[in-house]
């Protein structure tokens, strides 16, 4: 039997993460209900959300767009209270009108958000990476002093996570602790669109062809991510943080097919997987139910139909992100704030044709040796390493 009614504020509504967490909260009306949606700057269609889910609040991050909103919401006779501004954000957050909250914001903007979350004790379903990358520390310094119960949704952290022997059981979800039991973490990457391919043939790739995944739909910011393999970089450093491993027991593999999400390798030799399809709707529907189970509407896996499951390394020297991204895990201190804020002014450059594919990982570690690691104990060291990292590599852009 379903407990009472959680009330969801979900932030980064307009995106794909948030249609998807729309589709697991639509098919069970009695357990879940939205309290709060919140959108970057499309009004439009977060005002045809909130006429769909009757939310209580609505908020956008820019707050250019405050005027839009709200008139949008009165025209439309929705009881709706219109909020705007990253101040707006973490009240929303931190609200004990909701107890759930989905942090599915891109980039640096999630981070303060999703830490009023964990402060405030919400069930917090992890999507932003960056909160990770950029203060993993401290957020999970934060989860465990509100008592929030954080359960990562993005398909590799989500598998490690159902796949750990105390997933069930830690009042926290994602754990801090190291766990002795483990081996190693083994984070399995599609490979994206352009596994195989040579330095020299990814000289000439087009955003319209980065952004091509082929077994996810995602973002166009993710999906570049995921085809220069930055987006497999952050999850290791967001695995060390989650998990309490270190990178020397973190592990990548390519799997192109996308079944295996992730694996967890223990000591006894045993090796245990989280298999099924590419569909962000799985994920979302262990956040929202954990420990239960509900159906989520992804059909099942046909294991005759894949018949096989292939596995091979990553290719560093054509990919090198991902080594500066192990790279900035071991420096620590303010390195992966840098790396992150750097990869997002670079993959910006790319999308808008100033930059070249290959451009992303050089801007990168320019920019890293630019600013060598310095200790960061707080979040406005955290996010002055990101104001300056962009700072350097818009100029070494220009």
């Amino acid at each position: 039997m379903a407990g009472p009614l959680k009330r969801i504020a979900l932030f980064g509504a307009t995106g794909s993460i948030g249609a998807s967490t729309l589709d697991v909260v639509a098919r069970h009306p009695q357990r879940f209900a939205i309290d709060a949606l919140t959108a970057h700057s499309k009004v439009d269609e977060l005002v045809a959300l909130c006429a769909r889910f009757r939310p209580r609040v609505a908020a956008v991050a820019d707050p250019a767009h405050y005027a839009a909103l709200r008139d949008a919401l009165a025209a439309a006779s929705l009881p709706t209270q219109a909020m705007a501004g990253p101040n707006a954000l973490v009240e929303i957050a931190a609200d004990a009108h909701n107890d759930t909250v989905v942090a599915a914001i891109v980039g640096a903007a999630g981070v303060a958000s999703t830490l009023a979350a964990a402060s405030a004790g919400k069930r917090l379903l992890l999507a932003n990476k960056e909160s990770v990358v950029l203060a993993g520390e401290l957020l999970m310094a934060e989860v465990a002093a509100g008592g929030a119960t954080l359960v990562p949704i993005d398909s590799e952290h989500n598998a490690i996570f159902q796949c750990l022997p105390t997933a069930g059981s830690r009042a926290t979800g994602a754990g801090r602790t190291s766990h002795p039991a483990v081996r190693r973490i083994v984070l399995t990457a599609s490979g994206g669109p352009f596994r195989g391919w040579s330095r020299e043939r990814l000289a000439g790739v087009t955003p319209e062809q980065a952004c091509a995944h082929p077994n996810w739909s995602m973002g166009r910011k993710i999906s570049v991510d995921s085809a220069s393999l930055m987006n497999k970089g952050l999850e290791v450093i967001e695995a060390h943080h989650l998990f309490g491993v270190g990178p020397e027991r973190i592990e990548v593999v390519v799997h192109p097919s996308s079944t295996i999400h992730s694996l967890v390798d223990y000591v006894d030799g045993s090796m245990l997987a989280q298999l099924g399809q590419p569909d962000m709707r799985t994920t979302l529907a262990v956040g929202l139910a954990w420990p239960e189970r509900i159906d989520a509407g992804v059909a099942p896996l046909d294991l005759v139909g894949i018949g096989r499951l292939d596995f091979e390394a990553p290719d560093g020297a054509a990919f090198p992100c991902l080594p500066l991204a192990f790279e900035a895990l071991r420096l620590g201190g303010s390195a992966p704030a840098v790396l992150n804020a750097a990869n997002e002014i670079a993959v910006s450059a790319f999308l808008q044709r100033r930059l070249a594919f290959l451009g992303i990982p050089a801007l990168i570690e320019r920019t890293m040796h630019r600013l060598p690691a310095l200790p960061s104990a707080t979040l406005d060291d955290r996010l002055a390493a990101d104001a300056e990292a962009r700072r350097v590599a818009n100029g070494l852009l220009a």
